[in-house]
């Protein structure tokens, strides 16, 4: 199915006015037309049983006038086939497609309204969804975005643990306009358990698949309004961002792998060849082959194929300390190196059988020294798309003095170790890493203290603290979205450093709004750099006012 087609319309023919005798005729009135980007398709597995299961599907008309024909094409995944419909017509085989028209008697869609109608069909275990689906020539997803107007890429983390904590879900990013700005969502995190293999559970400690695939998705919170089913194979987030991506088909989602918290393993499962093609292939099993374990109904083989792109590497850090659970070897160097070029190999198989191309990318450090110990650059850059360049985090709560989190120039006042994102970029060009593949990582969070005394500025830069500043979520970090409610503060900022505080006498926050996210983004740009990163984009306010501040940087 292509991935941009042209808006068609279905004419309604119009029937001639009569007038009475001798008196003129009225101009034919010409109906309303119904455009195909007002028509939707959802499908619902309503019961599944051994290898059989029934199926609804709604077309939605959502135009001002009534749809008195239509056509769905569409095919199952490998396996399945239509056993029995009705309510409707069908032609066609599980090899070619299936044909779907109204039955012999009729079937309008009414103008805002729908028309449903069911099927029996078969399955080999893995999800029912409808595949390359069309209503009347067009996604089955109505009219798809066409994404960003500019060649720079923006990629944004989505967080797992957002929805619940933050009541933040896939389909704020429509409501807030930002999955028409962003080239590539990366989802955070998948864990890598100590067997060295990528896995799922709902140990918290350890993962969330409810989250991921579990959770039945009410109308309120879907991308589409339609809720999930509880029988579906898949529901949660990874069922909302297939959804995203019907609507969204040019947006690359990736699954990143790690994060502070579970990079525990990483050194490990890439210790020898058979750990690091152990480790790979169970990646590529449960994310882009999309076998999901079965969990509470949920899952199954291929349940989540089609949504992954690619897979993100964040190991926090190779040959360094991160999280202080952490193995940390002096090989991890050259063994980061091989298993990037494991993770390389595999998706370029599976893109060979596939027929697709699978991205490959990396979160990377702040910081030469942490280059140096765990990265080889000239050896991996070729197998990476891309990699994206921690921006910020350069000072925080972990010391006792306040400082910028995330300043784009050194300052040369600084009583501290001197870190910019000037001086973090300079570090890998340096090391001759082409800038096209460097995105850079800009924060939609803050960094707070209190007992923070005005110093000789009256600003608070620079002060002692007697601790972090409180915070909704956790001690030492507020949202953006929160911190431009704050009342009583003054904002202070230092336009040659592309950087802004907060501070009311008390407490200070270094963060960053939609002037200083202009002034990265300008930078970065003007720098050949290839695109700005976004952790997270949960921290954004409901309008996307700071991604919006950088879509139109990245524009210029």
């Amino acid at each position: 199915m292509s991935a941009r087609r042209l808006r068609k319309t279905l004419a309604v023919p119009a029937a001639a006015v009569l007038a009475a005798p001798l008196a003129l005729a009225a101009p034919p009135v010409a109906a309303e037309t119904v455009d195909t980007g007002d028509l939707t398709v959802t499908y619902v597995e309503s019961a599944r049983w051994n290898t059989g299961y029934s199926g609804e599907i709604t077309v939605h008309n959502a135009s001002g006038a009534d749809l008195t024909d239509w056509t769905l094409e569409f095919e199952l995944p490998e396996g399945g086939r239509v056993h029995e419909l009705w309510n409707a017509t069908v032609e066609g085989t599980a090899e070619e497609g299936y044909t779907v028209t109204p039955p012999r008697w009729g079937a309008v869609v009414p103008a805002g309204g729908s028309y449903v109608f069911g099927f029996n069909g078969v399955h080999e275990g893995g999800n029912t969804h409808l595949l390359d689906c069309s209503i009347n020539g067009a996604n089955c997803a109505g009219t798809p975005s066409q994404g960003p107007e500019h060649d720079e890429l923006s990629v944004a983390y989505f967080t797992q643990w957002g929805v619940k904590e933050r009541d933040y879900h896939v389909r704020d990013l429509i409501d807030s306009g930002s999955a028409d700005k962003l080239t590539h969502i990366n989802y955070a995190f998948g864990n890598v358990g100590s067997d060295g293999e990528c896995f799922m559970t709902n140990d918290p400690e350890d993962g969330d698949a409810l989250a991921d695939y579990g959770r039945a998705v009410p109308a309120s919170e879907s991308v589409d309004g339609a809720p999930d089913g509880p029988g579906q194979p898949l529901r949660g987030n990874f069922n909302q961002l297939r959804k995203l991506k019907e609507l969204y088909p040019e947006l690359v989602i990736s699954i990143s792998l790690g994060g502070w918290n579970w990079s525990e393993h990483f050194s490990d499962a890439a210790l020898t060849p058979e750990s690091r093609e152990r480790m790979v292939s169970s990646c590529v099993d449960l994310y882009l082959r999309g076998d999901l374990p079965v969990i509470d109904g949920a899952g199954g083989e291929g349940a989540a194929y089609g949504i992954f792109d690619g897979i993100d590497l964040d190991w926090e850090w190779p040959g360094s300390e991160g999280n202080p659970h952490n193995t940390v070897r002096p090989e991890d160097r050259e063994n980061f190196t091989a298993l990037v070029r494991e993770f390389r190999e595999q998706l370029d198989a599976l893109g060979e059988e596939t027929g697709r191309h699978f991205e490959l990318s990396s979160f990377m450090p702040a910081g030469a020294w942490r280059l140096d110990s765990g990265y080889e650059l000239d050896e991996i850059m070729p197998d990476f798309d891309f990699i994206t360049v921690q921006g910020y985090d350069y000072h925080g709560t972990w010391e006792t003095t306040t400082n910028h989190q995330s300043n784009l120039l050194p300052d040369p006042n600084d009583p501290g170790e001197v870190i910019s994102t000037l001086t973090n970029v300079e570090a890998y060009l340096e090391r001759g890493v082409d800038p096209e593949k460097i995105v850079l990582g800009v924060p939609f969070y803050g960094q707070g203290w209190t007992g923070v005394e005005p110093g000789p500025a009256g600003d608070g830069l620079f002060q002692s603290a007697s601790g972090p500043a409180p915070g909704l979520y956790a001690d030492g970090t507020e949202d953006w979205k929160a911190l431009k409610e704050l009342s009583g503060f003054e904002v202070h900022r230092d336009d040659d450093l592309g950087t802004a505080w907060l501070y009311d006498g008390e407490t200070f926050w270094t963060y960053d709004d939609e002037i200083s996210m202009d002034q990265k983004t300008t930078w970065a740009m003007d720098n050949g750099l290839g695109g700005v990163m976004i952790w997270s984009i949960d921290g954004d306010d409901a309008d996307g006012n700071l991604i919006t501040a950088i879509d139109a940087a990245l524009g210029r």
